[in-house]
């Protein structure tokens, strides 16, 4: 038997080669374990574990110090001040893409009977948190994955979000012709030989939502040009993006015949999120 403080303490030595977060990573697992908050390991620190409470978080613990991301342990993260399930089939959700959504509310406050289509969905973060928060928004949520489409559906039960259908596609190609006012994607953008790529959670995500040829900027390309039959006039189009990537991702907008190409830094200040409108002459 153990008590809360101690297991923290030898837990979190034990993490501190391969997480910059060893504390909060021992306590975000023994919470999991606990079925608790993080306050209530504060408040009983003297707490006795039950062998089957250590044999657990043991078992997690292993798994962290392989390398495994807390979120695919867990299987849950958060997002927004919401829950979402996660799993190997999709990306963990990262606080750079909080940026895309506000923009995105930006976008549609004058419009909130917008007809908006988030691309590559993953876990539905995007999708999801919009038709959460605008409720009288018609979401439509894509992912080639079935997998992923699945983790998806479920995160929108979760979420309680009715306002919104799953599509299997890739991409726009297997969409059914119609218009949208907002098209949105945290598409694949890192290039195949980006160092990144060996270190740190994106080890154990899945290369196919991360990965894009042309130097991570295939992905963008081509969902820019599908985009063109399916935007209203003045409808926009918004991608997350590298934070090298504002320049080129411009270039591509205006190649492909876009309007007011604006972009927006994210918490760290770095470009993140390039938006344009489809002006197309009448």
């Amino acid at each position: 038997m153990q008590a809360i403080h101690s297991v923290l303490a030898h837990s979190a030595s034990s993490l501190q080669a391969i997480s910059d977060s060893a504390l909060l990573d021992a306590e975000v697992l023994l919470c999991h374990v606990l079925e608790k908050n993080r306050s209530y390991l504060r408040t009983w620190p003297e707490k006795q574990l039950t062998f089957e409470q250590l044999g657990h978080f043991s078992h997690l613990l292993e798994l962290r110090q392989q390398g495994q991301p807390i979120a695919y342990i867990t299987g849950t993260r958060e997002f927004w001040s919401r829950d979402f399930k996660v799993d190997p089939s999709v990306l963990i959700p990262r606080p750079a893409t909080e940026t895309l959504i506000e923009v995105c509310l930006q976008l549609i406050e004058p419009k909130p009977n917008a007809k908006l289509i988030d691309l590559g969905t993953g876990s539905g973060i995007i999708a999801i948190t919009l038709a959460a928060e605008c409720p009288q928004l018609q979401v439509t949520a894509v992912d080639r994955s079935a997998a992923a489409l699945a983790i998806a559906q479920s995160n929108a039960q979760l979420n309680h979000t009715v306002n919104i259908h799953f599509i299997n596609s890739n991409w726009l190609t297997e969409v059914p012709q119609e218009k949208f006012d907002f098209i949105v994607s945290n598409p694949p953008y890192i290039d195949a030989n980006d160092p990144h790529l060996n270190a740190g959670d994106v080890r154990f995500e899945p290369s196919s939502a991360l990965i894009a040829e042309q130097h991570g900027l295939q992905d963008i390309i081509d969902i820019s040009q599908q985009s063109h039959q399916y935007l209203n006039h003045g409808g926009y189009l918004i991608f997350e993006h590298g934070y090298d990537q504002k320049q080129a991702v411009h270039d591509i907008f205006v190649q492909h015949h876009y309007q007011n190409i604006h972009c927006a830094d994210d918490l760290s200040g770095q470009p993140r999120v390039s938006y344009a409108q489809w002006l197309p002459q009448l």
